[in-house]
């Protein structure tokens, strides 16, 4: 496979976890930043993307979308980084991606728009409630350093970025296992790099 690597982002944006993912794997890659309302509606980006929405990543050709999606997809693409769970890791690295990404952020994304489930609504949602999904991730991080265990893995990028992004704006309670959890890896050198790229302190370097 090429290593023909371009990332879609915007710096206010769910590309962040992308961004921080790439930089993980080390991998090349090139950064096309777009704008709400522009670029990120034309017919271009649009043929990429039909969502309108990033991030995306076009790699070899092949598109990916979704985060979560490009977080595994890195990790399985990039084996030397290390970023995939060793078979006794997958449970918990499976549990923990696709949960942040499917019930954890739709019970944030509801409580911000003061969406309550009824008791009998929340036997419909993924989630249950608001401090049921929360208190599940509160303890899940508690119990080892990373949400597979001892190892950082791609899952840690993403429900990392989430609570890490979610506390900043008080959406999500900063208990004290939480933000242990994002103050380990906000110091990873990928994570502190990939944020220089975004806010612009660091500048792009294209790949070869």
């Amino acid at each position: 496979m090429t290593t023909e690597l371009t990332l879609y982002t915007n710096p206010q944006s769910r590309g962040r976890i992308a961004r921080w993912m790439l930089e993980e794997t080390g991998a090349a890659y090139d950064a096309v930043v777009l704008d709400y309302g522009t670029t990120m509606v034309a017919a271009e980006y649009r043929a990429i993307n039909p969502m309108m929405k990033v991030p995306a990543i076009v790699h070899g050709g092949r598109v990916v979308t979704e985060t979560a999606a490009i977080c595994a997809y890195l990790a399985d693409t990039f084996p030397d980084a290390e970023l995939s769970p060793l078979p006794q890791e997958r449970a918990d690295y499976y549990w923990w991606l696709f949960f942040a990404a499917g019930p954890l952020e739709a019970a944030i994304t509801n409580r911000a728009m003061n969406v309550t489930p009824t008791p009998e609504q929340q036997r419909m949602a993924g989630y249950g409630d608001f401090d049921r999904a929360v208190g599940v991730v509160d303890r899940a991080v508690a119990r080892y350093p990373y949400i597979a265990g001892e190892r950082f893995t791609a899952a840690d990028v993403y429900l990392g970025s989430q609570l890490m992004w979610f506390t900043r704006f008080g959406l999500v309670p900063s208990t004290d296992a939480i933000m242990a959890y994002i103050d380990r890896l906000a110091a990873r050198p990928a994570h502190v790099r990939a944020g220089a790229l975004d806010d612009g302190t660091l500048p792009e370097v294209a790949a070869d």
